[in-house]
Order: C-alpha cells, then structure tokens, then sequence
C-alpha cells in the first residue's frame, strides 16, 4: 500500500504515514481499478461503500429523463466519493459516479468507516469537517442555478472563487468545456458570456486562468434582472 497517495486525503489531514499503517492495516478494505468511462457507483444502487481515489480523476453525473446530464461534482486523488449517500436515510446513490480518467479507488464498507472513524478523532474531525464543506458547497451550487443568466453564472462562480482564494487570477477548471459542463451551460454560450465580459473591462481571459479586472462590475452583474 502506498500511504503517501492518502496523505493527500483532507479525511487524513495531520496523520504521518505510520499513523495510517496503523489504522487501515486492519480496516478491512478494498483497491479497485476502472477504466476511463466505466461505472463506479450507478444512481439508485444500494450505497454501503465509501472510495477514497488513490489515482485518476471521477464525476458525478445526473442524467434527466429529457436526456440532459449536470456533471454534478469532480474528484480528484485524496478525495472522498459517496459518503453523504452511505450515511443518508435514503441509502442510494443520488448520481452516476463515472470513472472520467483511468482511476484507482480504496472501497470501505461502511461497517469497516465507522469503526476506522473510532480508531483516531483527528481522522472523526476531519471527516465531519468534509462532510460540513460539502454541505456548503451545495448550497453555493444551488444558488450558482438560481442566476438564469449564463453571464451571471460566470461571474457568480468567479466572485465565489475570488473570496475563498482571496486572489484575482482564477484558474480556469481544465477547460472551458469542463467549466461549462459544471454549470450546465454550453461551451461556446459560456465564451462568449466571457468574450462580453472581458470587452467591459471585467475580466482578462486566456487559455488557463482569468484575471479579475473590475470586482464591483461583476458584483452589478448578478444583480441585473
């Protein structure tokens, strides 16, 4: 096992490596390998599992009867996929979690979590930490969808990056196709939102990262009917 890969977990945040052999040497766990696009978790499957990515990258998709899909969230190495699901009442996964990259996965039951979350309270505080954060997050996300404008959308998301960063030059989420998939937008609508944008002087756009010219400018943007 290769401890290092999960020390970059946030659940793991302060434990050494040696810390780690101790406590998973005897969770009872698996390591799974999945092929680009293949299935992890399928929506409404019974959820008794917890992944923890070791390699590769994930989504979470939601596809709708009308046939449009929000890519609902991305994970990355170190990152948790499927806990909110295994400790809900429902007891399903709400989406389609999607290997978008080749990806290795450690699988937990979660018989097998709550008993490694009682080996060490740093890993108990750091999970309830993750799971605060991601309650958080979703209701950014859900306010991200109440602005009907795709320009306001952009300028939502770049102002909410701005104050958790605290900095002006926002790295640009892979691509401007990933960005748009995100939002649930198009890729050449949300372009030319940024194109607009960046001819009032609001932002700076390049192939990587956008630079926040004008904060007030975006700030009046989400208030435009």
């Amino acid at each position: 096992m290769d401890y290092l890969a999960l020390l970059k977990s946030p659940v793991f945040n302060g434990l050494t490596a040696a810390d780690l052999r101790d406590v998973l040497d005897d969770t009872p766990h698996r390591i799974q390998c999945y092929d680009k696009d293949e299935t992890i978790f399928l929506q409404m499957d019974t959820a008794d599992r917890i992944g923890i990515v070791l390699e590769g990258q994930v989504q979470g998709q939601k596809t709708f009867p009308n046939g449009s899909m929000v890519n609902v969230s991305t994970r990355a190495p170190g990152d948790l996929i499927g806990p909110a699901a295994v400790f809900s009442r429902s007891h399903h996964y709400p989406c389609d979690v999607i290997a978008s990259k080749p990806a290795t996965i450690m699988m937990i039951r979660k018989e097998d979590f709550l008993s490694l979350l009682q080996k060490d309270m740093r890993i108990l505080e750091n999970f309830t930490t993750e799971i605060s954060t991601a309650t958080y997050m979703l209701q950014q996300r859900i306010e991200l969808f109440s602005y009907s404008g795709i320009g306001q959308k952009a300028a939502f998301w770049l102002l909410l990056r701005h104050k958790q960063t605290a900095r002006t030059i926002i790295p640009i989420p892979e691509s401007v196709t990933k960005w748009a998939l995100q939002m649930n937008v198009s890729r050449p609508s949300l372009h030319r939102e940024l194109k607009k944008m960046e001819s009032k002087g609001f932002i700076h756009l390049s192939t990587k990262q956008i630079e926040l010219l004008d904060i007030d400018g975006l700030q009046e943007m989400l208030s435009d009917n």
